[in-house]
């Protein structure tokens, strides 16, 4: 067992005297990809990362196995590690339950948002105190725990939100209630990042706001992503993958590692607090696009 891990993402911020590096996992669905995320870890923990983050399946669906992830990483791999909660559907003991174990594992950071409800949620039934908000959440959290808490916030404006200024009095709210950082949604669209952080501070949100990157894997996957998360393609990525082979998936790789290496260019210029990587349990891309970086002295 590696040495104990202790880590609170807001200290890391007051720390640094450079941008962090964080990099996003979700449970691996079997043992075939169990087997391959080990090589991921392995990889993407030679770059040293901050901290590292584990998501939480909608309703609870995931959660023994982000528990044994959260787990692994922190106490095997010795990796500054944040757990997820998404509390859509599980009642105040269920999120008791939840934060108990993770604050035996020793986990001082949660991420906290609604989420959704699970794939073929028509016969999912929500317990009946269900929380509706990530905001009820927070609150309910920070009046029991010491946890560092970090919400998420949506630059185009959350897939199910009214307006982008409701979203924004929303993320008020959270950090209102307690909410340290903030991690947000990604965005491809040139200057959306920096706009939606423009407001946020218009309104007096003065937290840590770290931009989520999601590089280009596939274009299946960033269309299946991109409409479920209510993110724009753009006209660059769409006439640039027009160009590529649907089959030359090295090419749409390689394609995806130029483009977001780029968009961390623009990002790290403009001083930004960090980079959140969503990684897809996947390593080379990441690997990547932080080498360039680092190589350029960009990082």
């Amino acid at each position: 067992m590696k040495e104990e891990v202790h880590m609170r993402v807001i200290d890391l911020f007051k720390a640094k005297d450079r941008p962090l590096i964080s990099f996003e996992f979700f449970p691996p669905r079997d043992e075939e990809a169990a087997q391959k995320f080990e090589r991921v870890i392995g990889n993407l923990a030679e770059l040293k990362p901050d901290f590292v983050s584990v998501t939480f399946g909608a309703g609870g669906s995931t959660k023994e196995g982000s528990y044994q992830l959260v787990d692994k990483l922190k106490n095997e791999k010795g990796l500054p590690t944040v757990a997820y909660l998404a509390g859509y559907g599980l009642g105040p003991d269920d999120i008791v339950s939840v934060l108990d174990g993770y604050k035996n594992l020793g986990i001082e950071t949660i991420f906290v948002i609604r989420g959704d409800k699970p794939h073929g949620g028509d016969t999912f039934t929500p317990h009946p105190q269900s929380m509706p908000h990530a905001t009820d959440m927070i609150s309910f959290i920070k009046e029991r725990y010491d946890f560092c808490l970090g919400a998420a916030g949506y630059p185009e404006g959350h897939i199910e939100g009214e307006s982008k200024e409701k979203d924004l009095e929303y993320l008020k709210l959270k950090v209102d209630n307690g909410a340290e950082y903030v991690v947000s949604q990604y965005a491809y669209i040139e200057g959306c990042f920096f706009d939606f952080v423009s407001r946020a501070r218009a309104i007096g949100i003065e937290v840590p706001i770290l931009p989520g990157i999601m590089p280009i894997y596939t274009v299946k996957m960033t269309e299946n992503l991109a409409r479920i998360c209510g993110t724009t393609i753009t006209d660059e990525i769409t006439q640039g993958l027009a160009k590529l082979s649907p089959d030359d998936k090295e090419a749409i790789l390689n394609f995806g590692i130029d483009f977001a290496t780029q968009q961390c260019r623009q990002l790290l210029k403009e001083g930004v607090a960090g980079l959140h990587f969503y990684t897809m349990n996947r390593a080379k891309t990441v690997v990547k696009i932080i080498n360039r970086l680092k190589k350029e002295g960009a990082l």
